[in-house]
């Protein structure tokens, strides 16, 4: 896991290249100002999903985690809270491997918050709960790219 400000992302390349999409389109687009759905950024590889979710309590926010994807997670709106528990730590359990995801039941090990301006990467060893917060509805991103 990682968390920083969204000028510090392309410090990260280096760890996937791919990221260098994400760069990219954050640099030549108002993020705030797209539309709900699903972007394509590098076919399959690196695309965005951009929502309006429903903010969770961490009993309600399931753990997670992905074999293929990274995910970055940038909050728009409001402070997100994210847990965090090592898949090491996590039990197995089925993987969904058409949506690349595997969940978990329990809640995470620990919380980070990210603030508007920042981001999350979760890379497939990290279990990750998001969607916390006590506000209504959270605008974000989460673009999602092939390890």
């Amino acid at each position: 896991m990682i968390i920083d400000t969204l000028d510090h992302l392309k410090d990260y390349v280096a760890l996937c290249p791919r990221l260098q999409h994400v760069v990219d389109f954050i640099n030549s687009h108002d993020l705030t100002t797209i539309p709900v759905g699903k972007v394509q950024i590098d076919g399959n590889n690196v695309f965005g999903n951009f929502s309006h979710v429903k903010g969770k309590t961490p009993e309600e926010a399931r753990l997670e985690t992905h074999d293929v994807m990274l995910d970055v997670q940038i909050p728009f709106n409001c402070a997100e809270t994210m847990g965090y528990t090592p898949r090491k730590n996590l039990p197995e359990q089925p993987y969904d491997a058409q949506s690349d995801i595997t969940f978990y039941d329990g809640l995470a090990e620990q919380y980070v918050t990210v603030h508007p301006g920042q981001f999350a990467i979760f890379l497939p060893q990290d279990g990750h709960a998001p969607c916390i917060s006590q506000e209504a509805e959270i605008q974000k991103v989460i673009f999602k790219v092939m390890v």
